[in-house]
């Protein structure tokens, strides 16, 4: 298949999955779609209002964000400038078939490897996450409508996988032991726990910090784009950080959330932890930067720059830190954490290249 064609089909599935965010007004009207709608949009609708009984962190509110964050990622001018930058041949004689184990703390959280095996020309071999078994399948099933060249590119394993020629595994610290065990004779990425941070300032406008909730909060803070830390001035006034918090105060209303946030201000209270309790969420001072959900670690710091020398020494850990734009180069604008662009590689490793030189 051409690369403009796959191109192009990627492209009418962003146009497609746009539909089905709440952000998102899309009036396009083209016969192909059309014909698509009438194939795939009331069973996506389907797969969209079950999934919180299949996984309760997949709200209906987090997968249509989901959704329309890949839709808006795959438009033909991103998607051709982010190919720019690699080598990809137009035909493979012998293409290679990529084992994915898909990670489920987050809707489609395999997306992108997927969409990255296909457009270097390989085969997809997906082992699902059975927190989200349902909608890779039929993300894959209308890549196929869209194309049927890609009919018999994306196969996916219910039990053992076998006969694969590569491996891009995405788990945790734990479970990254046995996939270094079992596929460490394969060429592979394997992804561990990540978290990200962010560095505040007090001078934060009330736009930034409604922007830096959504940093925090989307998904449930499950994603390893969430803000799990932040690095603070040592006289920091939380009161502008927390009331901007409350927007997602409805939080305290979901019933695995506020499991864990009672158990959190449980353990807080009987181990006499200093914390700052806004109701629905626990402020800690600590320097992990992972925290468990329903709790935001802080740490004081007497510079921006000491927290860049902090993030750098737990680069390995991070993913990426938000922060205000000038304060520091590389830092993701508040309320873009939870939507990297195409060339933003879990792990920071480049998925693509890896691909390419198999």
């Amino acid at each position: 298949m051409a690369q403009k064609d796959k191109i192009e089909t990627f492209v009418k599935l962003g146009i497609f999955l746009k539909q089905f965010s709440k952000a998102e007004n899309s009036n396009f009207a083209e016969p192909w779609l059309e014909e698509l709608n009438e194939r795939f949009f009331q069973p996506l609708e389907s797969v969209i209002s079950s999934s919180h009984i299949h996984n309760p962190w997949f709200t209906d509110d987090n997968v249509r964000f989901a959704l329309g964050s890949i839709g808006k990622l795959l438009n033909a001018e991103d998607l051709e400038s982010w190919l720019s930058h690699y080598e990809i041949p137009g035909f493979r004689k012998s293409p290679k078939t990529v084992a994915l184990i898909m990670a489920g703390n987050i809707p489609l959280a395999g997306f992108h490897d997927m969409l990255c095996v296909l457009l270097s020309g390989h085969n997809v071999l997906a082992k699902l996450s059975v927190k989200d078994e349902h909608l890779p399948k039929i993300v894959a099933e209308i890549i196929c409508f869209l194309n049927s060249d890609n009919e018999g590119k994306i196969r996916f394993e219910e039990g053992r996988i076998k006969d694969f020629d590569a491996v891009i595994a995405t788990g945790s610290n734990n479970t990254s032991r046995y996939f270094e065990y079992y596929f460490g004779k394969y060429p592979n990425i394997i992804r561990k726990n990540r978290n990200s941070a962010a560095i505040l300032d007090g001078s934060e406008t009330a736009d930034e910090l409604k922007g830096f909730s959504d940093d925090v909060f989307r998904y449930f803070g499950l994603g390893c784009r969430s803000i799990s830390k932040i690095f603070v001035p040592a006289d920091y006034d939380f009161v502008p950080l927390i009331e901007a918090f409350n927007d997602y105060r409805h939080l305290a209303d979901h019933n695995h959330w506020a499991n864990n946030y009672e158990y959190q201000r449980a353990v807080h209270l009987i181990d006499q932890v200093p914390h700052i309790d806004t109701g629905f969420l626990i402020l800690r001072e600590a320097s992990s930067l992972a925290s468990p959900v329903t709790v935001m670690n802080y740490e004081k710091v007497g510079s921006t720059l000491e927290a860049l020398d902090i993030a750098i020494r737990d680069r390995e850990k991070l993913q990426c830190i938000a922060g205000k734009p000038g304060l520091a180069k590389n830092l993701i604008h508040f309320g873009k954490a939870q939507e990297p662009s195409l060339n933003e590689y879990a792990d920071n490793i480049d998925t693509m290249e890896f691909l390419l030189k198999l």
